[in-house]
């Protein structure tokens, strides 16, 4: 049996991905109020400030040893 070792290539680097404004699609931000889940463009002007500030629960690991 012959063993053949493959040799890892690099891809080369991709040129950016450019848009010109016609090609550009809206988004459309949805997240969850008072139990089910609305679309931001929804909101009153209140609403969505409240919605930026917000703060997001981000957990840390544990270094149990």
């Amino acid at each position: 049996m012959i063993a053949v070792q493959e040799t890892p290539t690099l891809a080369p680097l991709a040129a950016p991905i450019v848009l010109r404004d016609d090609e550009r699609q809206r988004c459309e931000v949805w997240t969850r109020v008072m139990g089910y889940h609305r679309p931001m463009a929804s909101f009153n002007t209140g609403k969505k400030g409240e919605f930026h500030e917000r703060t997001y629960f981000s957990e840390q690991r544990c270094n149990l040893k």
